[in-house]
């Protein structure tokens, strides 16, 4: 077959193509229409014939970050191996349900792919409507048990259904009295710039006198969010909740830190996720890497403090501190940042287990310059922080203290 030739079959190849973005997007990649028909478009100057090129064709468009390249080949071989791998796949779905559970998970990966193949399986007729008398003693729902299942444990169906119920949760932060006065009529200051203007229409006569009232408005939210190899599916997660908190709210600040710095806070304001997603992954350029979290600090407190910390300012820093360089820095810069906001909340994943330890050096060097110290794992997780941030802050007590009280 020449190069850029099509076969007389392309009506197929390109229903195909199609289908298999769809295959990619139930997994969780971002594949849209516009990698669709920039594959399709991209197949006319390769040789089809060429399984490697059409491999290397398909991976160059449709994937975007690193740590999707691994889910891309597993589906590609799947997938155009051979065209009834659906039904197989959902066979071999149907068959893990009839075996005994195992104590442990399948690999994220492994399970995502096969959710998305029996995704495709013909849906089961309609069951009987007939009112039936059901006994939920002792059962819960299937909400509460997807607010306490593990981020890294969930299948790719149990992503989208989190992502749903992030999109709905809000952050009603406790307001603050500012500097600034607004007209009220019950104020409990009296205007008397206001009163003297308004006598003029009078003749100068006082009639009635003008009120003001203080301003109160929410605090500032910062967040400072870990994006290594660690925690990679905890921070893809949390961005949902982060873009929906930056759309529902103003003066909220998001910066993402790897082996350095970005600031995401612009790209999150897109109203559509998938969209503001693709705009974060061109701009941060160190997902799934390595983490520095003491030059990311120092870069913050020097460049984006006076900006972003003012009229008491919370800051959520979400890392599980484990740092590359031994926590170099790291102290001197928690303590600056600590000084500079109302609020210092940090979110560590690997609270979750009853017997941590903040053994490492990058913990040790936070821990005493945090004022909460909270799990952030899965969605009762979050719903906890909401509820914890809705309220006055309580008295400025380092978190380290409140550990070895508990411990």
């Amino acid at each position: 077959m020449s190069e850029g030739a099509l076969p007389p079959g392309e009506g197929m190849l390109g229903q195909n193509i199609m289908h298999f973005a769809r295959l990619l997007r139930r997994t969780g990649l971002p594949v849209g229409p516009a990698e669709t028909i920039a594959a399709t478009q991209a197949l006319t100057h390769i040789d089809l014939a060429d399984r490697r090129s059409f491999h290397a064709a398909l991976r160059g468009i449709m994937v975007h970050r690193h740590e999707h390249q691994a889910m891309f080949d597993q589906a590609f071989s799947l997938f155009w191996r051979n065209p009834d791998a659906g039904k197989f796949a959902a066979a071999l779905a149907a068959m893990d349900g009839m075996r005994p559970p195992q104590e442990e998970r399948a690999a994220p990966g492994a399970r995502r792919l096969a959710d998305a193949m029996a995704s495709s399986r013909e849906r089961p007729p309609p069951p009987d409507q007939t009112p039936q008398d059901v006994d939920s003693t002792l059962t819960f729902s299937g909400r509460e048990k997807l607010a306490e299942l593990d981020f890294e444990a969930m299948t790719a169906k149990e992503i989208n259904q989190t992502k749903l119920e992030i999109k709905a949760l809000r952050l009603p932060l406790d307001l603050r009295r500012t500097r600034r006065f607004r007209p009220d009529a019950a104020g409990a200051r009296v205007d008397m710039k206001a009163t003297i203007k308004r006598s003029l229409a009078h003749g100068g006569e006082i009639l009635a006198l003008s009120r003001r009232a203080r301003v109160t408005r929410p605090p500032p939210l910062v967040v400072l969010c870990d994006i290594s190899g660690s925690m990679a599916r905890y921070s893809q997660i949390l961005l949902h909740f982060l873009h929906a908190v930056a759309n529902d709210r103003d003066r909220v600040s998001v910066f993402l830190f790897g082996t350095r710095l970005s600031n995401i806070t612009r790209q999150l304001r897109n109203r559509d996720p998938e969209v503001a997603f693709q705009m974060v992954a061109s701009v941060v350029p160190d997902w799934s890497g390595g983490t520095r979290i003491g030059e990311a600090l120092a870069e913050f407190n020097q460049v984006w403090a006076r900006r972003v910390l003012a009229q008491g300012a919370v800051v959520l820093l979400v890392t599980d501190g484990l740092d590359r360089d031994g926590a170099k820095g790291l102290t001197d810069n928690m303590a600056r940042l600590h000084r500079s906001c109302r609020r210092l909340i940090w979110l560590n994943p690997l609270l979750r287990w009853d017997g941590f330890a903040p053994k490492a050096q990058g913990a040790r060097a936070i821990l005493p310059h945090v004022d909460e110290f909270r799990p952030v794992h899965n969605l009762a997780s979050l719903r906890t922080l909401i509820g914890a941030l809705s309220q006055s802050a309580p008295p400025r007590l380092s978190a380290l203290r409140a550990w070895e009280d508990q411990t």
